[in-house]
């Protein structure tokens, strides 16, 4: 099984969130924000998600520590405070976070999860996704309306996922930096 999926918990509601897992078949979230936790949608706060998971036979695993999109170590951060995504992509800890993840996307229907809805704007398909598909996995992409979709398919001859994005540096499209920004659950 070469298919790994990812969603956007947003704002939705538990039922709307645990529907969109199990109509996709989802057996583990694989929790890729820096922090997890959410002042506006507390339900998504690791222990809550957890437990709500949990209560579907949904598996939880964090993997923000290694696979966030707020690395910690300055050197990382450029001189606006993005994230160096390509810089990321080579060090230990992160290709230790693949690792552990590939481990898991062999033997279950893994998602990654972040809080960003749209995937074109989010680490979890511009870093963590990336490094899949140099594996030989193809992105799923679930959307808050229920859809799938593929990344690299295309729709109407046009790419699906905003390719002139990809001639941009491998980097994070805001600032990151938890100097300048209140944390968020997303890890953009």
């Amino acid at each position: 099984m070469n298919t790994v999926f990812t969603v956007g918990h947003s704002n939705h509601s538990v039922e709307r969130f645990t529907g969109l897992l199990r109509e996709h078949g989802i057996e583990m979230v694989a929790d890729v924000r820096s922090h997890p936790y959410s002042r506006h949608v507390p339900h998504y706060n690791a222990r809550s998600l957890e437990e709500i998971l949990s209560h579907y036979g949904i598996g939880y695993l964090f993997l923000g520590g290694e696979l966030g999109g707020r690395p910690e170590g300055e050197i990382f951060y450029d001189s606006d405070d993005r994230v160096d995504y390509a810089l990321v992509g080579r060090s230990r800890s992160f290709l230790d976070g693949i690792s552990r993840l590939e481990q898991q996307i062999r033997t279950r229907t893994v998602a990654l999860l972040c809080s960003e809805e749209d995937p074109a704007r989010c680490h979890r398909r511009l870093l963590v996704g990336r490094a899949l598909e140099e594996l030989g996995f193809t992105l799923r992409h679930i959307r808050g309306d229920g859809s799938i979709q593929i990344e690299g398919e295309t729709d109407g001859g046009q790419p699906a996922l905003f390719p002139e994005m990809e001639a941009r540096p491998r980097k994070s499209i805001r600032s990151a930096s938890q100097r300048r920004r209140r944390p968020s659950s997303s890890g953009n």
